[in-house]
């Protein structure tokens, strides 16, 4: 794996652009070292994150909206205050329901957004 470092200690979300990563969905990079990594993600009503693996350990908190969210063989309704684990090369995607905001962490770092 290919050595990124760290973000700074103290990060302004203001100070942070948002990337476009789809139709509906942005996400803003807000810390990381080259084992964790923190990511927001803002998506629009319809917006799909689509179907995907990867060998990250994944979890995520709902900040706000609906989503609907499948990992492997299950699918479930998730709202603000609920989170997810999604465990290294599952596949798991999400649709909005609701526009709302996600908070992404993986482990170790997903070298892809950088």
């Amino acid at each position: 794996m290919k050595k990124f470092g760290s973000s700074k200690e103290f990060i302004s979300g203001n100070d942070v652009q948002w990337e476009t990563v789809g139709e509906g969905v942005q996400r803003q990079i807000m810390g990381y070292d080259d084992s964790l990594m923190l990511v927001n993600v803002k998506f629009d009503k319809g917006g799909i994150g689509v179907m995907h693996q990867h060998y990250h350990s994944q979890v995520t908190y709902v900040v706000s909206g609906e989503f609907k969210v499948t990992i492997g063989d299950e699918t479930k309704i998730l709202k603000g205050g609920d989170s997810f684990y999604i465990p290294p090369n599952v596949m798991h995607g999400a649709i909005c329901l609701e526009s709302g905001v996600l908070i992404d962490t993986f482990s170790p770092i997903r070298e892809d957004f950088m």
